[in-house]
């Protein structure tokens, strides 16, 4: 049998995302089918998620409620309990109007007397003002109806998956389910434990939609792609039907989980589930594979491969290169239900919405980060370490056959980082064709990007950057090796913002030797680029030392000691540490998460940043006008 005789079917398992398809499936069904091979795809996130807030999804919902003696319903439970006419009969237009498919019914759910109220609305409690007014006025104006309905739909479904945790299945979530079985889990057995107890309603729904894709496309291979550990239970779960009910077929497993947790698997227990889990860039191991299935490559040289051989795992890894990067072909995203996507607003903050809300052609303008220095990221692995840029001329070809196949024309672009080069010549492609698209994607805040540079990207369709600002201090940003300054990011910050561009900034907390004043130090600095329009948004992520960094590798240059790891046979990455510093930061992370949080709504800028803290804290001692003089290049 050739290669190409072998049906293959890419399934993305839950949860990723709502609002637009996470686009491994789509890398590799374009490749595959750039080297002849019967490729398909499909969603079963999204289609799991319709599937559970179908008619018949929450008559069962229901059914699970109503069990409950009505003492011990939770919150969410009474109110859909009680309401439950309600929610059968408005949940079908609440999708359909989320989907973009009826537009029309926006006045009706702006106006909060359509949609059943659940204790997600309390949230809108804290816009009313002084007067009593309309809570979502702040936001949206007398107009804005559209967005002010998307956001109220977006209520009304959190309300519907609260219900499912409070009766169905506690580990459900939109984006993250079931993810505490598979973060760095050492051994297999808790997630072994939950995959032979009895399937919930959740896990009923999964087995069905996942069956109804492989019965369809009817594939001799089936590839389950698992980005995060929030996606690996529901992976096995797939992989657990499709093998009770098609023995015959194989499947495989790989994706970001699988890059990161499973470098050193030893379970003989995963190949229950699957009969290979690749690692890295998946296109050569999926083609030696296919040709080993097709017996015309030996089990020995497969390519980052494992499996299980005489009840024992085996690695194998014949040293062929990767394919080229301007070689991988076209995503497709033919297959994927694009009309089915839910385009959600549970954030009103303009550049925080872009992740939940419209539906994205994701794309990469480089494989790998052409800095990869960073002692917090995984710099020693193939998806930071590989660094390969295809040509403007093959980006914006990959780009005008993405448009005409989805009709969309807005783009994520999910690099690492992407090259200020790259961009500059896209930009000059873009405007060479006279392409109008729009797209954001993920930077360094470095001083190539000019203000010059800025608004020709703005130019050439550019909305949005993110970029990592991290710990807002120089010297813990020169440990980290960023390559930037507190004066460099609020430079390049303010002239993305100037040039219409909204400015994303990831920020951490917990990094080693980080003391109280770096924090409060660090949060004066957010809040002033807050306050002079150079972020519009950010996130505050808590440090996690993982075995592949710079800081995991070389502990000691960092001022850590690394707690000894239990002998791992399944999942390893994160590593516990011990700082001397003995802050405790998860009591500062809520503080940070509070003020970060009012800060993207506009709220408290003026205010000293030790108010957000609840125990007693240094002062900050950074000038309250830093930013503004180094923005004006008056120094300190």
């Amino acid at each position: 049998m050739n290669p190409a005789g072998v049906r293959v079917l890419s399934l993305i398992p839950p949860m990723t995302q709502l609002n637009t398809p996470y686009p491994s499936t789509a890398y590799l069904t374009g490749f595959l089918r750039s080297c002849g091979i019967a490729a398909t795809q499909d969603d079963i996130a999204l289609r799991l998620v319709l599937d559970l807030f179908s008619t018949d999804g929450l008559r069962a919902l229901h059914d699970k409620a109503v069990a409950l003696p009505a003492k011990k319903r939770p919150p969410a439970t009474r109110v859909f309990v009680a309401q439950f006419d309600r929610y059968l009969a408005t949940a079908a237009p609440a999708i359909a109007f989320l989907q973009g498919r009826d537009p029309s019914l926006a006045h009706r759910i702006a106006g909060r007397s359509f949609l059943p109220e659940g204790p997600r609305f309390a949230s809108l409690d804290v816009y009313i003002d002084e007067d009593g007014g309309d809570p979502l006025a702040w936001a949206f104006g007398s107009l804005g109806v559209q967005d002010r309905a998307r956001h109220v739909a977006t209520l009304f479904l959190d309300d519907i998956a609260d219900v499912v945790r409070e009766v169905a299945d506690p580990r459900f979530e939109f984006v993250r389910y079931a993810e505490s079985l598979a973060m760095s889990a050492p051994t297999f057995d808790p997630l072994a434990q939950a995959l032979a107890a009895p399937p919930t309603l959740v896990d009923a729904a999964l087995e069905k939609q996942t069956l109804q894709a492989v019965d369809r496309d009817r594939p001799a291979v089936v590839l389950l792609s698992v980005p995060f550990p929030g996606s690996v239970y529901g992976a096995f779960r797939m992989a657990q039907a499709i093998k009770a009910r098609h023995p015959g077929i194989v499947t495989v497993l790989g994706g970001g989980y699988a890059n990161t947790e499973l470098r050193g698997l030893a379970e003989a227990r995963v190949f229950d589930f699957f009969d290979y889990v690749t690692l890295d860039a998946g296109e050569r191991p999926l083609l030696a594979l296919l040709e080993h299935l097709a017996g015309e490559r030996p089990r020995l040289n497969l390519v980052r491969t494992f499996a299980r051989v005489d009840g024992k795992v085996r690695y194998f890894n014949s040293s062929e290169p990767d394919i080229p990067f301007d070689q991988t072909g076209t995503p497709t995203w033919d297959g994927l239900p694009l009309g089915g996507y839910l385009s959600l607003l549970d954030m009103l903050n303009p550049m925080h919405r872009l992740w939940s809300d419209g539906r994205w052609n994701k794309l990469t303008v480089a494989h790998g980060c052409y800095w990869k220095k960073c002692s917090f990221c995984d710099v020693s692995l193939d998806y930071i370490a590989r660094f390969e840029a295809a040509s403007a001329q093959v980006l914006v070809d990959r780009i005008e056959a993405v448009v005409a196949e989805t009709g969309q024309t807005g783009f994520h672009f999910v690099d690492e980082a992407a090259p200020p080069k790259a961009l500059k010549a896209l930009a000059d492609e873009l405007q060479r064709r006279n392409r109008a698209i729009s797209w954001w994607g993920n930077i360094r805040f470095e001083k190539s990007f000019t203000p010059e540079l800025c608004q020709q990207l703005a130019d050439s369709g550019c909305i949005a950057v993110s970029g990592g600002l991290e710990v807002a201090s120089d010297r813990l940003l020169k440990l980290m090796k960023k390559g930037v300054s507190v004066e460099q990011v609020a430079r390049v910050t303010r002239a993305f913002s100037d040039a219409g561009v909204l400015v994303h900034a990831y920020l951490m907390y917990g990094f080693p030797t980080q003391t109280v004043q770096d924090t409060v130090d660090a949060l004066e600095y957010v809040r002033q680029l807050f306050a002079e329009g150079c972020i519009q948004s950010g996130f505050f992520h808590r440090f996690a030392c993982t075995v592949h960094s710079p800081v995991g590798l070389h502990p000691k240059e960092y001022g850590i000691t690394l707690r000894p790891m239990p002998p791992a046979t399944f999942a390893a990455n994160d590593v516990g540490f011990i700082d001397p510093t003995g802050v405790d930061h998860d009591r500062l992370g809520r503080a940070l998460n509070k003020a970060l949080y009012n800060y993207m709504h506009g709220i408290g800028l003026d205010e000293d940043v030790r108010a957000w803290f609840d125990d007693r804290v240094p002062k900050p001692r950074v000038g309250r006008h830093f930013i503004a003089k180094a923005l004006a290049g008056t120094g300190h």
